[in-house]
């Protein structure tokens, strides 16, 4: 990577630890639209599984006193078969693969957040662990999945600061998993390790950041805005892998 390409990822990475600080996601739906032209398709998940953890660690330290733990144990629990399987499907995949893979699911997820919304009622312990097993697959297989775990805890009946938090503890325990597959599989040699943590640790400010304006900020255009980027970007995404672009 070039000292631009660097400069690029490196303020992308805070200002979506912002953003993800602030939502609860969006750090998993935003840095591919910037990381893909640079990294190429294969390398955007793996590399989000590793510097994901930093903001998450973040996020922890930020709103520790708000963590949900009954949930925590609930949703980590039977997501985590279902995260490995993600991410070894995701380790098959050739790189115009990837690419459409994650272009179509990064469309996908933007009406998902919709859907799940108008859901948030009391759910029954199958759903629950329906929801969870939805949650891992997804976020084993391509970035975004964070869109179902903040729905879904909603749902729950997790308000607040409490959604940031559990969020962030959950998604640390499934990253875990995440990580070592891809590992396993070879997809994160020392190079993706490399820039993985440069991205991780340039976004830790953002999750205090967030903290400090979360209870600041309409998040109604913010949405606005994050959806419509989402789709004009996994548009690009797809029609790059199908050899249009």
């Amino acid at each position: 990577m070039s000292i631009v390409e660097l400069s690029i990822v490196s303020l992308a990475a805070v200002i979506t630890s912002i953003i993800g600080g602030v939502a609860g996601y969006g750090t998993g739906l935003l840095m591919p639209l910037v990381l893909v032209p640079i990294l190429g398709a294969q390398a955007v998940v793996p590399v989000l599984g590793v510097s994901a953890m930093f903001n998450n660690l973040s996020r922890i330290a930020a709103f520790r006193d708000a963590i949900a733990w009954p949930h925590v144990w609930r949703i980590s629990l039977v997501g985590l078969p279902f995260c490995y399987l993600g991410a070894m499907g995701y380790s098959f995949l050739s790189g115009p693969g990837a690419s459409i893979l994650i272009g179509a699911a990064l469309i996908l997820l933007v009406p998902a957040r919709r859907i799940l919304k108008s859901f948030q009622k009391e759910l029954s312990p199958a759903a629950v662990l329906a929801a969870g097993a939805l949650f891992g697959l997804v976020t084993g297989a391509v970035p975004g999945g964070g869109i179902i775990l903040i729905s879904l805890l909603m749902a729950l009946g997790v308000k607040g600061s409490s959604i940031i938090a559990t969020d962030a503890v959950i998604s640390l325990i499934v990253g875990v998993v995440k990580i070592g597959t891809f590992q396993a599989y070879g997809q994160l040699p020392l190079s993706l390790w490399t820039i993985a943590i440069l991205i991780g640790i340039v976004g830790i400010p953002g999750a205090f950041a967030a903290k400090w304006i979360a209870n600041r900020l309409s998040l109604k255009v913010h949405h606005g805005i994050m959806d419509a980027t989402v789709i004009v970007g996994g548009s690009v995404l797809m029609l790059r892998g199908m050899g249009i672009l």
